[in-house]
């Protein structure tokens, strides 16, 4: 049993590890953006997401074959999906830029990529401590630290929208573009958000 335990708890921390590769090699591209590489970039961040997508089918296939596990099975499930949210949604982000062919970013979008880094690393961290939550003295934190950031990108998403409409009110283009931008950019701060709340009510209902 404990290696199966392990399995899972080892395997959910694979998932947050593949949301922190994917939002690190999302600010390195956003840092030396440049239009015309965007496409080998964006086949560089599909390769990541692959290799989350397998290691979700790993997790949900031993799921299927197993009666005993060391949390509810259901909560294993939606761990999975939200995980896999943060990794689809960064690697969205990446494809809105090359499908509207973004030729020069707008000022907020590296700020708010480095948000979700912050977010993800922290996050990374809190599911490295998860297997020890009865004993844990850091994960409250972590799960406390990931909420912050989800704080921080709400506060700049409404700043963001709202430069939008007010500086390039002539380009309706331009806002549609970027708008679309940012949501995949929030929502995938919220997934993350999501995946700590979901921790914090496992460990408390299995304390």
């Amino acid at each position: 049993m404990a290696k199966d335990k392990n399995f899972y708890f080892n395997a959910l921390k694979g998932q947050a590890e593949y949301a922190q590769k994917a939002s690190q090699k999302l600010v390195s591209i956003l840092e030396g953006f440049n239009y015309e590489t965007l496409s080998n970039q964006l086949e560089q961040m599909h390769e990541i997401e692959n290799a989350a997508d397998g290691l979700n089918h790993d997790i949900l296939k031993k799921l299927a074959r197993e009666f005993i596990t060391p949390i509810d099975r259901e909560d294993i499930i939606e761990m999975v999906h939200r995980l896999d949210d943060i990794v689809d949604y960064i690697e969205d982000v990446l494809q809105q830029l090359y499908m509207y062919d973004v030729r020069e970013l707008n000022e907020n979008v590296l700020p708010f990529a480095r948000i979700m880094e912050k977010s993800s690393t922290a996050l990374c961290e809190a599911l490295a401590e998860f297997h020890n939550f009865k004993k844990s003295t850091t994960l409250n934190q972590k799960l406390i630290d990931v909420n912050d950031f989800e704080e921080d990108a709400d506060v700049l998403y409404m700043k963001t929208i709202r430069e939008l409409y007010l500086e390039h009110s002539d380009d309706a283009v331009y806002i549609m573009k970027w708008s679309n931008v940012f949501l995949r950019m929030e929502r995938c701060v919220d997934a993350a958000e999501n995946v700590a709340d979901m921790v914090a009510t496992i460990a408390l209902k299995n304390s």
